[in-house]
């Protein structure tokens, strides 16, 4: 049997608490249910995955994705993780609705195949670089959590602050962004309505801001996922860059941006869409000159790893949404990448993403 052929692949619970609810526009998170993929190969190497299923965004539950993964047992087993883009096609082919599941998968076949080979996922994917700046998550809430949590964040320094809103009407979102600037006026602020908002709410939003004069210098996912009609009309109308998240899971769904002008950016998040299908993302977006933010559901240090990897070793990205540990109380994890305030850095990875079970 060749080193390199799949022996096992199992799947089980992963249950992390959070130090508070992960509330966006749609839904919130207590506690993040997803799920560890261990794939095993001839020689004993051993590929760690995460699923982080988001039902308020995409549906999936912890026991889809588990049930998911499990089902790819036959399918995977005696396979060659070097012939990875082939079964990342067959994946897709099998679970096209199962897009955590996916990335759970292929995370642990890629992260087992350059763990055999001793080189770290971000020589990989490209080599550009180790180092990214990152961003962090005001939740959605009132105007003091806004305040008390943009405290929080430049205490961290951190000093980009993405702001989630849309679960409240424009004028509310407008006050919490007014508060979060006259207390972290050097902040550069982020909003981030994950589709909450419909064009004349978005519209609003924007000009309560303009007429407050607090400076924002990304939107993105104003309006509902599927509203492409009012994408291209925000970002035709709008000064400042319009990020499509929901909007673009998929290469086909950035081709469609790019074609009806219906974005300035896309961000990039392996969990929607699984690993390869964020590289071609990545190359449409580059040719189309679209700016690039890499992001992520509410993930532990192992998949936000595996996307600092990605997106350090493409290059090319503005924006780094890889937060969401900074609100995991506890995971069983050790490695992976290292943050410093606001710098994050998987430059002494020596193999894999480098992440190991503690």
């Amino acid at each position: 049997m060749l080193p390199t052929a799949i022996t096992a692949l199992t799947a089980e619970p992963l249950d992390l608490p959070l130090t508070e609810p992960f509330a966006i526009a749609t839904g919130a998170q207590h506690v993040a249910h997803n799920v560890l993929v261990r794939l095993t190969l001839a020689d004993g190497t051993t590929g760690l995955g995460e699923a982080a299923p988001f039902t308020a965004v995409s549906g999936e539950t912890q026991a889809r994705t588990l049930a998911a993964i499990q089902s790819m047992r036959e399918r995977l087993i005696g396979q060659d993780v070097r012939a990875w883009r082939p079964l990342s096609v067959s994946l897709t082919e099998a679970l096209p609705h199962e897009p955590s599941a996916r990335c759970g998968l292929e995370t642990a076949l890629l992260d087992a195949l350059t763990r055999h080979h001793r080189v770290p996922l971000w020589v990989f994917f490209g080599g550009s670089g180790t180092e990214l700046d990152i961003d962090m998550t005001v939740t959605a809430g009132d105007r003091a959590h806004a305040i008390s949590s943009a405290r929080a964040i430049i205490a961290r320094g951190i000093t980009t602050l993405k702001v989630k809103v849309g679960a409240l009407p424009p004028e509310q979102d407008v006050e919490r962004l007014i508060a979060i600037y006259e207390v972290a006026p050097q902040a550069r602020l982020f909003a981030d309505a994950n589709g909450g908002y419909t064009v004349p709410q978005a519209r609003a939003f924007l000009a309560g801001l303009e007429r407050a004069n607090v400076p924002l210098a990304l939107f993105e996912q104003p309006v509902s996922a599927d509203d492409i009609t009012g994408m291209a009309e925000l970002t035709r109308s709008s000064r400042m860059p319009i990020c499509a998240d929901e909007s673009a899971r998929s290469a086909q769904d950035v081709l469609r941006l790019i074609r009806e002008r219906a974005a300035s950016g896309i961000n990039i998040k392996t969990m929607k869409c699984g690993v390869v299908e964020s590289l071609m993302m990545w190359h449409l977006a580059r040719a189309s000159g679209m700016a690039l933010m890499i992001g992520g559901m509410v993930e532990s240090t192992l998949a936000m790893s595996l996307s600092a990897h990605l997106a350090a070793g493409l290059g090319g990205f503005h924006y780094a949404d890889l937060d969401t540990p900074l609100f995991i109380a506890k995971h069983p994890f050790r490695g992976g990448y290292h943050q410093q305030e606001s710098r994050v850095s998987i430059g002494d990875v020596t193999a894999g993403h480098g992440v190991e079970l503690a």
